[in-house]
């Protein structure tokens, strides 16, 4: 079942979330959930937060959302090792219409355990990398663009305030219309 993605400004996705106990059959329904919606999104990665789910959870496939070759399950992942340094533009299916470039670790080590409790490690670089930490970002309420300039970021937040105020006219000029019509 696909789920609908939170959008910033959405609180929850400052929210940051909570260790997972038992794998259960709902996490593992979650977690197929979060994979078709990261899918039909056409995005290679996707946190439990950006589906309202405050629980560490991502799912991961680099080679989507054509190919679907490579589907990684993070079940309360933690980055234990980082080297290095990369610059390169984010996205993100929560930061609607929006690029940036965003410093992050060249190298990681991510610990974790798969949907049947086994410890798992992966040691990345390149696009892995940078999404893996950008996942892992959600899980702590932090988005790709807390991690850019003031200025980019005062710019954004301003464009997303003016959708908003225009959303909610038109909001109100559609209810008026409804009124009159009544």
């Amino acid at each position: 079942m696909r789920r609908t993605i939170l959008k910033y400004p959405d609180a929850v996705l400052a929210r940051k979330s909570l260790e997972i106990g038992d794998i259960t059959d709902e996490l593992r329904q979650l977690a197929k959930d979060m994979a078709e919606t990261m899918y039909t999104n056409e995005g290679i990665g996707l946190a439990a937060p950006q589906v309202g789910e405050c629980c560490r959870l991502v799912v991961i496939d680099i080679t989507g959302p054509d190919k679907r070759e490579d589907l990684r399950v993070l079940v309360n992942p933690k980055i234990t090792a980082a080297e290095g340094k990369v610059v390169s533009e984010e996205g993100c299916l929560s930061v609607s219409g929006y690029r940036s470039d965003v410093a992050r670790s060249e190298k990681v080590t991510v610990e974790a355990t798969d949907l049947d409790g086994k410890p798992l490690s992966i040691e990345a670089d390149g696009l892995l990398a940078v999404c893996l930490q950008h996942e892992l970002d959600h899980l702590d309420g932090v988005l790709f663009i807390d991690r850019i300039s003031r200025l980019k970021r005062s710019l954004y937040d301003k464009k997303v305030k003016k959708l908003q105020r225009e959303r909610a006219k038109s909001l109100k000029e559609a209810e008026a219309a409804q009124g009159e019509g009544a």
